[in-house]
């Protein structure tokens, strides 16, 4: 063990890391690594925190569920996480009291994560989210405290509720006057992750630190090897899936150059985002998993769909697009659309619960969350919010059951109530946030 230790780094709960060329990748979890020391329990290992948004609200017809564990029936919408059902909580009922009445769209997005009053006009006010929150408190022990991602671009201008549109576009804020700005382009993402710059982007992260990984495989079992290699060749196939999306996006970069304008302006593909969001999603998600079982955030978030979103999705037999289709949510349209978001949720739920880590998973020691701004698009109903709970939070938070808080008091169905429940959990204690000063019952 000793002779490991020197050779390689062990940082926060005592996970290896491989050191490259302007590169840093911790290693998933290796028993051979641990031979000479109990298993940590989960609350020793990394707590992690996720939102994967989709505007208009669902198809509410099919968004149900009952019962509890294995024995939990989920409606047609959420059947995607039937094989999740012991690791999620379905909460119904809760809402964001200053986002009510105060007109549609943008009015119930501004502030879905901190449940502060938002302002109308060229000046936008909102508050810190609660993302933000958790990631100003864990984010010093990662190379990036949070990393806000969509597939989507933001919308700009102004709603004709004299609302701006970037409430709509952005869930995420650092601070009261100042969203956090979306990254839409895989490889930007990627590049950031890694400190992908000038030369080192023609060079695999893999290649920079290959030496290390060499001189680790001669030191585990077999086993672990096996894990390692999965491991490496799980990192290496988004990476090609990345460098596919870079070439498109300079592509997309030098048409633009050539008509004076910039690739965000244009429609896509032209503007070098996938056009099939079914590619774009999955790898935003991949990304997501990676950046999380390789200890670069703890933090992140993806709107797949903004509100107000034109996205189209052709692969799913719907011709009108997204915003379109919400004013007929109740339609079999917009059902499927609904249960592609959920599917999304739980393709990167399922990925994190595949990393292993002691005896437990990656989504054992985080929460993801699942939520849109409105319930009803075609009535623009946001007086509760369609929301699921996935993983444990390193063993703090009870899973497999579903939480019905619609017919509890005004007081007990606040977001934001919720939202301290969570800070505790990942040691951030507040008196209040938003419009709650009590936790959220029997969470």
């Amino acid at each position: 063990m000793s002779r490991m230790t020197s050779k390689f780094a062990f940082p926060i709960s005592r996970r290896a890391v491989l050191r490259g060329a302007g590169c840093t990748v911790a290693l998933p979890w290796l028993e051979s690594l641990h031979a000479l020391a109990d298993v940590p329990p989960p609350s020793a290992f990394p707590t992690r925190f996720g939102i994967v948004f989709l505007g208009c609200g669902i198809n509410e017809d099919h968004w149900s569920a009952e019962g509890q564990g294995a024995s939990m029936k989920l409606s047609k919408t959420l059947a995607p996480l039937e094989p999740l059902k012991e690791k999620i909580n379905v909460v119904d009922g809760l809402y964001v009291h200053a986002l009510t009445g105060q007109g549609i769209h943008p009015a119930q997005t501004g502030s879905l994560l901190s449940g502060a009053h938002i302002s109308k006009g060229a000046i936008i006010h909102s508050g810190i989210s609660v993302d933000q929150m958790i990631a100003n408190h864990v984010g010093e022990e990662t190379p990036q405290s949070s990393i806000v991602l969509a597939c989507d671009q933001p919308l700009t201008g102004y709603h004709e509720s004299n609302f701006s549109l970037a409430y709509s576009s952005h869930i995420s804020w650092q601070s009261p006057d100042s969203p956090v700005p979306v990254e839409v382009y895989p490889s930007l993402a990627w590049d950031n992750l890694f400190d992908n710059r000038g030369s080192l982007q023609n060079l695999s992260i893999l290649d920079r630190v290959k030496d290390r990984a060499q001189d680790l495989s001669k030191c585990i079992s077999a086993t672990d090897k096996g894990k390692l290699d999965e491991y490496l060749t799980s990192v290496r196939e988004v990476e090609r899936r990345v460098e596919g999306m870079r070439k498109d996006k300079a592509d997309a970069d030098d048409a633009a150059k050539a008509k004076n304008t910039v690739a965000a302006t244009m429609e896509r593909p032209a503007n070098g985002l996938p056009e099939d969001l079914r590619d774009h999603s999955r790898l935003m998600c991949d990304i997501i998993a990676i950046a999380f079982q390789t200890n670069k955030t703890r933090v992140a978030s993806l709107i797949i769909s903004h509100d107000l979103s034109a996205m189209y999705y052709p692969f799913l037999n719907v011709k009108d697009g997204h915003h379109s289709a919400s004013h007929n949510n109740n339609s079999d349209d917009y059902e499927r659309i609904s249960r592609f978001h959920v599917e999304q949720y739980a393709y990167l739920a399922s990925k994190l619960d595949t990393m292993k880590e002691g005896n437990g998973t990656v989504l054992d020691n985080t929460c993801l969350m699942f939520l849109s701004n409105m319930w009803i698009g075609r009535t623009h109903d946001n007086f509760r919010l369609p929301l699921v709970l996935a993983g444990g939070l390193g063993g703090t938070l009870q899973t497999g059951r579903t939480l019905n808080y619609l017919n509890d008091s005004g007081d007990n169905r606040k977001m934001c109530s919720l939202y301290l429940s969570l800070m505790d959990r990942y040691g951030v204690k507040l008196e209040q946030f938003g419009d709650s000063q009590t936790r959220l019952e029997r969470l």
